[in-house]
């Protein structure tokens, strides 16, 4: 069974109304839409997204991926002849960018062709990453009546948008919170989650007003079709997710004076 849900949007703007409608752009004074800013929010009295509220905390994986992109990009991109200094980092910064955009493309694709299934649309192409992804989920959880897409807003001042919930009932004793994710990887055995995904999903079964439902990590590869890794939180570490994300969200709350 496939509960329908909107169609997927960007999160561009990462804000939600108090009722849990997205607010990714407002109408700027020239008429035309704009991405939302802190500055709108506090006007119009939205709240951030989970991913914001995550946002505040460091990564130190990422930045030292992101380092090796520019050292790689260097290595890559000689000075021109006369070029000014400010060119030349300009042209190395923007090239050691461009893997981080192909993988994103990438993974926008797949996940839309995972959500287009959910949600019960067409989307040509991706067929084996779809596939992979739907036999993975419905081996790990059985058939359930899943929602795709499903946005929230939560008292304490978040939102978010979830990938795929299932609530309790019509045969399942649980409700289960998925979020999937893309990234290169050839073996299942390699992948893990961390400690960003678990306060993620801890965040979504809160805010969706499921608090004691099943939480997993979908993991769909993008250069291996059809091959997928579920990770699921434990009951205790869930519970350790939403204590750190709580942290993070009082400390966003505070800095920026918004709640």
């Amino acid at each position: 069974m496939i509960a329908r849900e909107p169609p997927r949007a960007s999160e561009a703007g990462h804000w939600y109304t108090r009722q849990g409608e997205p607010a990714y752009t407002t109408k700027g004074s020239s008429g035309a839409h704009r991405p939302t800013t802190l500055r709108d929010a506090r006007r119009l009295n939205l709240v951030p997204s989970v991913t914001t509220i995550l946002n505040v905390a460091a990564k130190p994986a990422l930045i030292v991926w992101m380092q090796r992109q520019v050292l790689l990009a260097a290595l890559t991109l000689p000075r021109r002849t006369e070029e000014p200094e400010d060119i030349w980092i300009a042209r190395i910064m923007d090239d050691s960018k461009e893997q981080g955009r192909a993988a994103a493309d990438a993974g926008t694709e797949i996940h839309a062709a995972i959500q287009a299934f959910y949600s019960g649309t067409v989307h040509k192409g991706q067929e084996e990453h779809v596939k992979g992804c739907v036999n993975t989920i419905r081996s790990h959880f059985d058939d359930r009546p899943w929602v795709s897409e499903r946005s929230f807003s939560h008292e304490a001042g978040f939102g978010g948008k979830c990938d795929l919930h299932a609530p309790a009932g019509g045969g399942s004793k649980d409700a289960v919170v998925l979020d999937v994710k893309t990234k290169e990887f050839t073996s299942a055995q390699s992948v893990d989650g961390y400690d960003e995904h678990l306060m993620q999903l801890s965040a979504y079964r809160v805010g969706l007003g499921i608090p004691q439902a099943r939480c997993a990590n979908v993991f769909v590869s993008r250069n291996v079709p059809g091959l997928v890794k579920v990770v699921e939180w434990s009951a205790d570490d869930l519970e350790r997710g939403w204590k750190m994300f709580f942290s993070l969200l009082t400390f966003w709350q505070t800095k920026n004076q918004h709640r």
